[in-house]
């Protein structure tokens, strides 16, 4: 369940950050400002911050697995950790911003944070991760179905091809 939910959202921050493919622009104090504004607005930080608590709880999860009786101290060193390397948030944040000043300049950058200001663009907030959510459910339904025909398909080929004892058990 934890992977799924890592990749969903390293899946959104990678969409995320594709989607401002652009020609790299000089980073300037105004288009830095902007971009952080833009960033804030867009939630795009938050995408990252299961990044840092995914890979200490993976490992936290693995050294458990081999050393049950350790437990109380594995969960103290995860605990330390978390809060040693919280400051790493930052660090992930300027890079991320940096990534929008090389894709915008910074009058675009003014012109995006205008438009998710407006009403449509509240909207257009809120509703693309509901519209993210769904288009994974969607596509999940879709390829199940997909993959069924599929299967249908291969086995009459190699029926017409004389090779009749293909087993159902392996769809």
């Amino acid at each position: 369940m934890f992977f799924r939910q890592l990749t969903r959202t390293l899946c959104v921050a990678a969409v995320v950050c594709t989607a401002f493919a652009g020609a790299a622009q000089a980073q300037s104090a105004g288009a830095i400002a902007s971009a952080r504004e833009l960033a804030e607005i867009k939630g795009s930080i938050k995408l990252f911050d299961p990044i840092i608590i995914g890979v200490i709880e993976n490992h936290r999860q693995v050294l458990m697995a081999s050393n049950p009786g350790m437990a109380r101290d594995i969960d103290a060193a995860a605990l330390a950790l978390r809060n040693e390397f919280a400051p790493k948030r930052a660090e992930l944040q300027q890079e991320l911003i940096k990534l929008y000043t090389q894709f915008f300049t910074e009058q675009e950058l003014k012109d995006a944070v205008a438009f998710y200001k407006t009403p449509l663009g509240k909207k257009l907030l809120s509703e693309e991760p509901k519209i993210a959510e769904s288009s994974m459910k969607v596509a999940d339904d879709w390829s199940q179905k997909f993959a069924e025909e599929a299967m249908v398909k291969m086995r009459a080929e190699l029926r017409k091809k004389g090779l009749n004892q293909i087993g159902r058990a392996h769809v």
